[in-house]
């Protein structure tokens, strides 16, 4: 292979490593101008009211599987949508297998009052 073809792999490199080192000293800049409290992730200016590695709450343990169950939904739906038009009726009636088994977790979380807050 010639090395002419090489040439826009080795610029395209040398303009990330150039910029990886840029926007590094730009946040070391930024970081040693303001304060502490300020620089810590997610922060707000406020004072953390409790450690970050504290136990969550058992309420959200459902809320994560609810949200999981609509999450792996819209992964599938995706891909599933490319392929309905090759594969025709048996992808739609596979897609609504799909969808009932996840209604049927939705229900029973329903059931269990995983929507309740209170």
């Amino acid at each position: 292979m010639e090395a002419a073809a090489w040439e826009p792999v080795a610029l395209l490199l040398a303009l990330v490593v150039v910029g990886v080192f840029l926007l590094h000293c730009l946040g070391a800049t930024i970081r040693s101008v303001r304060e502490p409290l300020h620089t810590g992730p997610f922060s707000g200016g406020l004072e953390p009211r409790e450690h970050p590695a504290s136990r969550f709450h058992v309420r959200w343990y459902p809320v994560t599987m609810i949200f999981l169950a609509f999450d792996m939904e819209m992964l599938f739906m995706y891909p599933w949508t490319k392929v309905v038009p090759a594969v025709g009726t048996p992808a739609v009636v596979e897609m609504f297998l799909f969808l009932g088994v996840l209604l049927a977790g939705v229900g029973y979380a329903w059931r269990e009052g995983a929507f309740r807050w209170s």
